[in-house]
């Protein structure tokens, strides 16, 4: 019987290149397959071969995202596999996002049976959960063993064309699809049994989930604007020229902290917008479009509002994965509460 020939996608990081310095690597086939592939092909059995590692750094994905998936399903193609492997991801934000993108193109576009895995808070999850199997993993490499046991296991079975179960059963997650079947027990008796074990404080499942939302609670409005200090705080990605901490165009690691002491107007001298999921060419030509810096010192000025915040804090919100958003959120607020900040305007794009 022949072996079942995969292809695995990989980054930088994980083909043995380097980190966010060579993240900008070009997509290409690994001369030799990098460690991770061997553990998957350990894992995988006799009954499977990689054949192929593709290679591309994070950022060169998301930045030339159609040319780099025309090139790597190219790569893909050439080897004529059964099947292509992507990931894990776990929580990185631009992998997760190129292993979603390309596992999609995979099966979409050359019909072959693919797969990735990540976090459940990666936002290439969101985005490609409904289309593709992802299985889901630990936040970080820590979990890589179980990541690789999960997968493999999963990757056997759809191989093979064996049935697929329910994803607490088999660790992919949920795609919202319904499934008709037969049971013991009416709708109504079903509900009311629900509804009694919800009632006790007593375990129960339900059979439609519901997503959940973070709520927060407005605080109260500033009841004198004159006497108030301000705070910026954007996702639109303004930062200073040059970028100096190198916040990534999607999928951001990071924020930045920079000084308002001397900035009374955002200039195409003094700026710039990192984001690069809008066209930069206005928010570069002026950025107080993006942050009203100009705006609201002019009202400092006016007597209209009491005084800005020393800094103004920068991030690039699309593909940012929530835990990342949230971290930032709740050192940024460390900041604003030793300044005793009254309120915080918060723009996007």
């Amino acid at each position: 019987m022949a072996k079942i020939k995969v292809v695995h996608y990989i980054n930088q990081f994980y083909a043995g290149i380097g980190g966010e310095e060579k993240a900008d690597t070009k997509p290409h086939i690994a001369e030799t397959l990098p460690p991770l592939s061997v553990q998957f092909q350990q894992k995988l059995g006799d009954d499977f071969e990689i054949v192929a590692t593709v290679v591309c750094g994070d950022t060169y994905f998301n930045e030339n995202m159609e040319d780099a998936k025309a090139e790597i399903l190219g790569f893909v193609k050439s080897f004529e596999p059964d099947f292509f492997i992507a990931g894990p991801a776990f929580n990185a934000g631009r992998y997760g996002v190129a292993c979603g993108t390309i596992t999609a193109a995979v099966k979409e576009e050359l019909n072959i049976p693919a797969m990735t895995a990540m976090y459940v808070e990666n936002p290439g999850a969101d985005m490609f959960k409904k289309q593709v199997y992802i299985i889901e993993t630990k936040d970080s490499a820590a979990g890589m063993r179980k990541a690789i046991k999960a997968v493999t296991a999963f990757a056997q079975k759809y191989a093979k064309g064996e049935e697929i179960g329910d994803p607490e059963v088999e660790g992919y997650m949920p795609q919202g699809r319904r499934k008709n079947f037969f049971t013991e027990e009416t709708g109504s008796r079903r509900a009311v049994n629900m509804l009694i074990k919800k009632i006790n404080g007593e375990e129960f499942k339900t059979e439609y989930p519901m997503p959940e939302f973070d709520r927060v609670e407005p605080h109260e409005a500033v009841k004198d604007m004159s006497k108030a200090r301000i705070a910026l705080v954007t996702s639109g990605g303004i930062v200073p020229k040059g970028n100096p901490d190198h916040i990534e165009s999607s999928s951001a690691s990071k924020y930045g902290r920079y000084s308002l002491a001397d900035i009374d107007d955002l200039t195409p001298e003094n700026s710039e917008t990192a984001h690069g999921g809008y066209d930069p060419v206005y928010a570069n030509e002026d950025s107080d479009r993006v942050l009203p810096v100009d705006v609201l010192k002019n009202m400092v000025k006016e007597g209209k509002i009491g005084s800005l915040h020393d800094y103004w804090y920068a991030t690039v919100g699309n593909g940012t994965a929530i835990l990342s958003a949230k971290q930032y959120g709740r050192e940024i607020a460390e900041y604003l509460k030793e300044d005793k900040v009254d309120a915080v305007i918060l723009t996007s794009t």
